[in-house]
């Protein structure tokens, strides 16, 4: 009974670890997608202060940041 409750312990525990490094990951993909959409544009579309690369990075955080509050408050849900 006790091999039990430690097997599902430590699989639960694995299955939280997985659930938000895969998150952490997403997050990292997002924001360099954005950061390089940027960096291209302004390749393409030349300024004085990049501002693609700036407004894209930005925007790229805060969707990303969005997103993983959803994926929190859903799993937060799920685990309920």
């Amino acid at each position: 009974m006790a091999e039990d409750k430690d097997h599902k312990k430590k699989s639960n525990q694995l299955n939280s670890y997985a659930k938000y490094s895969g998150i952490a990951i997403q997050m990292i993909i997002i924001i360099g997608i954005g950061a390089f959409a940027g960096v291209k544009l302004d390749e393409k579309f030349p300024n004085n202060h990049n501002l693609f690369t700036l407004v894209l990075s930005l925007t790229s955080v805060i969707v990303s940041m969005l997103f993983v509050i959803r994926q929190i408050i859903a799993a937060s849900k799920d685990d309920k």
